[in-house]
């Protein structure tokens, strides 16, 4: 086997996993690790305890620390999974001796209790196990003190450290940025059927809804790129503009506007350079000269990306970009509909 052969074997199995990140998720493990044990330390009734920490902490280290971002992982499935699961086994050791079937009820218990109370945490499972363990003669303030107070240190670490990395923890889905592609369109999904393709799999995965529809629109959005991508602004724009002067009156911008039937001008200077646009809007005050009632032009050059225009028309409003030359002279028009045309071509 190469050495080239014996590296791929410990590529990251986690998608989107790097380096960096993994390096950071051992350090932080490390830290809230050492932290949860010496606060146990301080906190035991027997000073020969200069550490007192559950087993289990170590398995939500791996949560917290390395898919901060899976619902099983956040702040209430952790603490709350931990403490509930081993109060269980605590139960089950105060009314059942200890055997294999006593273990398998506290554990069945435990991911039926963290189910109905939104704390499903993988480690509970070996918390009940540990509150077994420990016996009829540990007390019911065991699940609170060292789990609860390991767990609850655990996470403090974690939101200290994810914060000082520049990390999302608590996570909070972060939505695909809006343009115009990724809305509820009928060639794209919603959220409706996000849902009803959960259901249709059955299977439970470890990621957030929101998080899921936000990497699938993102996913969306950079197929459809790739699928444009070679598009430029002079693939699209429609040539001979109609254009008017600055200093024309309003009235012949209006009548041009009407008899040409377009939604925007472009305003043009003495030397045929474009300083603005105008449309019907802007004519409903009084002016003399078209430069008095002008507004900024969207503009873009011929080789610019078609794909870039579609964030002006989602998000900013833009109905028509002019396209200059390197004099910003008027040489095309992109609008809407133009795209509007690409795109059902593309899906029919």
């Amino acid at each position: 086997m190469s050495f080239l052969t014996r590296l791929r074997l410990f590529r990251p199995t986690l998608a989107g996993a790097t380096l960096r990140n993994q390096s950071l998720a051992c350090l932080g493990a490390c830290i809230g690790i050492v932290l949860s044990a010496a606060v146990g330390g301080l906190s035991a009734l027997d000073p020969l305890h200069l550490m007192w920490i559950v087993p289990p902490m170590g398995a939500s280290a791996v949560l917290l620390f390395v898919v901060p971002a899976s619902p099983m992982a956040q702040p209430w499935p952790t603490i709350g999974g931990n403490v509930i699961s081993a109060m269980i086994g605590v139960a089950f050791a105060h009314h059942m001796p200890l055997s294999a079937l006593s273990a398998g009820l506290a554990v069945t218990c435990a991911i039926g209790a963290m189910s109905l109370l939104r704390c499903l945490h993988p480690p509970g499972g070996a918390a009940a196990l540990v509150g077994l363990f420990a016996g009829a003669s540990s007390s019911y303030v065991f699940p609170l003190v060292p789990v609860g107070l390991n767990a609850v240190v655990l996470v403090a670490c974690a939101w200290l450290f994810h914060r000082l990395c520049g990390q999302n923890y608590p996570n909070r889905p972060v939505a695909a940025p809006a343009t115009g592609i990724d809305r509820d369109r009928p060639w794209t999904f919603s959220r409706k059927d996000m849902a009803a393709a959960l259901e249709e799999v059955g299977e439970a995965f470890d990621i957030d809804a929101d998080d899921l529809t936000g990497l699938l629109r993102r996913v969306e959005q950079k197929a459809l790129a790739r699928s444009y991508n070679q598009l430029i602004c002079a693939d699209l724009m429609t040539h001979g503009v109609f254009s008017v002067r600055a200093s024309d009156p309003p009235e012949t911008a209006r009548t041009l506007l009407v008899d040409k039937d377009v939604r925007r001008l472009p305003v043009l200077d003495d030397e045929g350079r474009i300083i603005g646009a105008i449309g019907l809007r802007e004519l409903v005050r009084a002016a003399t000269r078209v430069e008095e009632l002008m507004s900024p032009a969207s503009i873009a050059l011929p080789d610019d990306p078609a794909f870039d225009l579609l964030d002006r028309y989602a998000s900013r409003r833009v109905h028509t970009v002019f396209i200059v030359d390197s004099e910003r002279r008027p040489t095309g028009v992109v609008t809407e509909a133009d795209w509007l045309a690409i795109l059902t071509r593309g899906l029919s």
